[in-house]
């Protein structure tokens, strides 16, 4: 968690550049990423793309006035010219009698855990080409496959250091590794797509090209043949891989500022069960090689693991120093970077609690309802929580799929679907969410 000494010099010259121009107090970050990518259609190389960039970012204070700005020149004159644009900015801004670093009694303390966050592992460009055109070569072999949207494979190493006026200095790298591949799959005049991709920290947990081509080429195949449904109202399946999307417009609710500005449907359930009794949400900042592992937040506060969810009972806000000012509570490391602006609000790794029975399970219990793959164009009112969304995925019966489905919508209200939700054991573990699929009885089906 050291810092390099070009990062420190550059950071200890912002914010001294910032108080020379007046400033009370002031927050400067670097940030560095580099990434490497190749994407190939039918084979054919489609492009590949190199990008570095460096930049620094600077928020200063002149009481509670404040102002952001960037800059990628990290000269001597360029941090200069920086800060006191910046200072000039936060004097004519408005007030604002929220903002401000910080209070150091929130702060991170190491010393920290290795989170392994970062591989030393650097595929080359014709790596990577390689990866991509195995991985589409191996979803093209499926029966019922004829074309491509194409396959890529990146490789991605950042690095954040963050710094302050009243003396909190961190720093944190991470890799990232991505192959994944859309193939099309057509009989006569039909044609339908899927996708299969990871993401992972380390280079050699990826798994191999010919296990995802070949997943992403069976997913797109058995898509074929889809048909309408009546609308109706049947118990609804969303896949591990998209349940997500249900609890998104949670996370977005319980967020400092959705509730501040009274724009969430749960913004009076803090302390009240919202979900089904057993359902659980619980966020972990600590875990090795996880997506969305840090040591510290936004603002350089304490994290640490939580429910947010527990017993099905909305347990807490997620707030940053704003937030937690404005609705007099303790800030609780939730602050995502602003890096040229203020601090956003933002979780870290979570866990959805899994059932105990899979999916073939959930389908024989449910008798027969829609097991939904695909969502697209959802519809959210965030005041009352009432949602719509098209999907696709298969009609099932008797606890097996009987036919793909497609163009449908599901519509209902999500506080009332929270309350009924149920949980599979098939944990989707390749994002900074690890969920099962979901089911809820009895919901909305608009078809033909």
């Amino acid at each position: 968690m050291a810092f390099d000494a070009d990062s420190q010099a550059a950071l200890a010259a912002l914010i001294d550049y910032s108080r020379q121009a007046g400033a009370d107090a002031s927050e400067a970050s670097l940030a560095a990423r580099e990434s490497i990518s190749a994407e190939v259609r039918m084979g054919q190389l489609e492009g590949m793309e190199r990008e570095e960039g460096r930049s620094v970012a600077l928020r200063a204070f002149i009481g509670k006035r404040q102002a952001s700005a960037s800059t990628t020149d990290l000269s001597a004159k360029g941090l200069q010219a920086l800060a006191e644009r910046t200072v000039a900015m936060a004097k004519a801004a408005p007030e604002d009698k929220y903002c401000g670093l910080l209070d150091g009694a929130y702060r991170a303390k190491g010393p920290y855990p290795d989170l392994e966050q970062s591989d030393c592992a650097r595929p080359s460009p014709e790596q990577l080409l390689e990866l991509a055109r195995i991985c589409e070569d191996a979803s093209l072999k499926i029966p019922g496959i004829a074309n491509s949207s194409g396959a890529g494979a990146s490789y991605d190493t950042s690095t954040f250091v963050y710094a302050t006026s009243d003396g909190f200095e961190g720093a944190e790298s991470a890799t990232s590794y991505s192959l994944g591949t859309s193939p099309v799959a057509e009989r006569g005049d039909d044609m339908e797509r899927d996708y299969e991709y990871r993401t992972k920290r380390f280079f050699a947990d990826l798994e191999a090209p010919e296990i995802i081509g070949r997943l992403a080429g069976e997913r797109a195949a058995a898509r074929l043949g889809a048909k309408k449904v009546a609308s109706t109202k049947a118990p609804v399946i969303f896949e591990n891989r998209l349940a997500g999307r249900i609890i998104g417009p949670f996370l977005s609710g319980i967020s400092g500022t959705s509730v501040t500005r009274g724009v969430s449907f749960v913004k009076d359930k803090l302390g009240q069960r919202v979900f089904a009794e057993g359902f659980r949400i619980h966020e972990d900042p600590f875990v090795k090689r996880g997506l969305s592992s840090r040591h510290f937040d936004g603002e350089g506060g304490a994290v640490k693991p939580v429910d947010l969810v527990a017993d099905g009972v909305q347990t807490t806000w997620l707030l940053n120093s704003s937030a937690a000012r404005q609705l007099n509570l303790e800030p609780n490391g939730h602050a995502t970077s602003g890096h040229g602006g203020p601090p956003g609000i933002g979780t870290s790794n979570l866990f959805v609690k899994p059932g105990d029975r899979d999916l073939k399970g959930l389908m024989s219990d449910a008798g027969k309802g829609l097991f939904i793959t695909e969502m697209f164009s959802p519809s959210l009112n965030m005041n009352t929580g009432d949602w719509s969304v098209g999907v696709a995925g298969y009609w099932f019966e008797n606890g097996a799929i009987v036919h793909s489905v497609s163009e449908v919508t599901v519509a209902g209200n999500l506080l009332d679907m929270y309350a009924r939700l149920r949980c599979g054991s098939d944990v989707y573990e390749h994002s900074s969410l690890h969920i099962p699929s979901l089911i809820v009885d009895d919901l909305a089906i608009g078809g033909v």
